[in-house]
């Protein structure tokens, strides 16, 4: 049995570790193929910018839902932090799922550098095609995690010129700007707020203005205050509107107990999952259209320490953050011309960052692999075009709306079918199910 995990980022890598910890089996093969042959950072955590940290505390950053203190004890072992409350930088996280994976490979794994693009079905299986190699495969795991952002766009995409910055994980790029550089980056995001940081700290005269829709940062986690809150969800049908009233009663319930709102929206944690099968497609729809941004900006939260960086940049007038979006973009060859609110003069910046978060609808996608999925019927996006349309267990459906047996997806693109599927604690738990099916199979 030949089981082929497509990325090599962190749900690839959990996958690879439950499919090779779950049997010793020697007929089982596990090849994970990652473009650049190094497995465990993916964009979240491939940044080399040890001030970019984990936005969960690391007692919950286990890779095994069953050992919860593992991080713990790998941050023990190797001189790092042991602050059960505390936020790790996002390339120490790197370095731990590589060596988890050390521990249990052996020679049923493979590590294929190369985009994989194309999956087609045979007889047999699956075929795995790189430009250069066709690999059988009895299983597939699409494990790509979070796809670049869509284009910017002021009416017209914006030119590919020197000031247009495309990946925000570019730190190479960032890091040649002028140290007086005025830089604006559309999204109010963490991913935003990342790049603010390796910008600001960096160029002690640079200024930052931070764009989005909202104009509303992610939220800020407190100290630890060891108050558990079990938030209570009615039963029988639901509806967005309904649960929205549910949350905030249980704030109201909470605050008039001195417990603020953050242990309330970690206490719906474990039953999100319940609570998104429950809603039916037009609920879900209306939750997206008129509070998911909410929702997202308290349940995806920034560490302690990284608000406070946020803080003093905008108390010291470094840091501005305007709700708006780019009316009209004007290349000045060195500089871009933006207006970011009609009737407002345009304002000069030396670069022009999309933070504007992944991509989610999958058949807008140019990665060749979800085109060739798509264009074999083998994938098609879900119903809110938030990933790919899966059963609850991760398999693919396809265009005629049947399951592809043996065909898998694992991590963010679930999100459709299981909202949580971004975040370490649901992917690890979504890899060690996916692995044990794969082998009881």
């Amino acid at each position: 049995m030949t089981v082929a995990i497509v990325g090599g980022g962190a749900s690839g890598v959990l996958t690879a570790i439950n499919l090779l910890s779950a049997t010793d089996d020697p007929q089982l093969d596990v090849v994970i193929f990652e473009t650049s042959g190094i497995v465990g950072r993916g964009i979240a955590y491939g940044t080399t910018d040890q001030r970019h940290l984990l936005n969960v505390r690391a007692r919950h950053m286990s890779a095994f839902p069953d050992h919860p203190a593992d991080l713990l004890d790998w941050s023990l072992r190797t001189g790092r932090s042991q602050d059960p409350q505390g936020f790790l930088p996002r390339a120490d996280y790197a370095s731990y799922l590589q060596d988890r994976l050390r521990d249990v490979a052996d020679d049923r794994l493979q590590i294929r550098a190369g985009k994989v693009i194309d999956v087609a079905r045979t007889e047999d299986g699956f075929d795995v095609a790189t430009a250069r190699t066709t690999t059988p495969a009895s299983h597939v795991v699409l494990a790509h995690g979070n796809l670049p952002p869509r284009p910017l766009a002021a009416g017209e995409p914006l030119p590919q010129a020197s000031w247009h910055v495309g990946n925000p994980w570019d730190l190479g790029r960032l890091r040649t700007l002028p140290p007086d550089a005025h830089v604006l980056l559309v999204g109010t995001g963490l991913t935003a707020v990342d790049t603010a940081i390796t910008l600001l700290e960096e160029g002690p005269n640079r200024h930052v203005t931070m764009v989005s829709r909202h104009g509303v940062l992610p939220e800020a986690h407190i100290a630890q205050t060891h108050v558990a809150w079990v938030t209570k969800v009615p039963e029988g049908p639901l509806t967005a509107d309904l649960l929205a009233e549910t949350v905030c009663g249980e704030i109201e319930a909470a605050r008039a107990r001195d417990v603020d709102w953050r242990p309330v929206v970690d206490g719906l944690r474990p039953a999100t999952q319940a609570i998104w099968l429950r809603l039916p497609l037009a609920e879900r729809e209306r939750f997206l259209a008129v509070y998911a941004r909410d929702w997202e900006v308290r349940r995806h939260r920034m560490a302690r320490e990284i608000a406070d960086r946020i803080d003093g940049y905008r108390a010291d007038g470094r840091l501005t953050i305007r709700q708006g979006t780019l009316v009209e973009v004007h290349d000045r060859g060195e500089v871009a011309d933006v207006v970011i609110e009609a009737g407002e003069p345009a304002l000069a910046y030396h670069a022009v960052v999309n933070c504007t978060g992944p991509l989610t609808d999958l058949g807008r996608s140019d990665n060749p692999l979800l085109q060739s999925l798509h264009a074999r019927g083998l994938a098609t996006s879900d119903p809110l075009r938030l990933g790919l349309h899966t059963t609850v267990d991760g398999e693919l459906i396809g265009a005629d709306g049947a399951v592809v047996p043996g065909l898998f997806t694992v991590g963010p693109p679930r999100k459709g079918t299981l909202w949580e599927s971004t975040a370490i604690p649901e992917i690890r738990t979504q890899a060690a199910q996916l692995a044990a099916r794969i082998v009881k199979r």
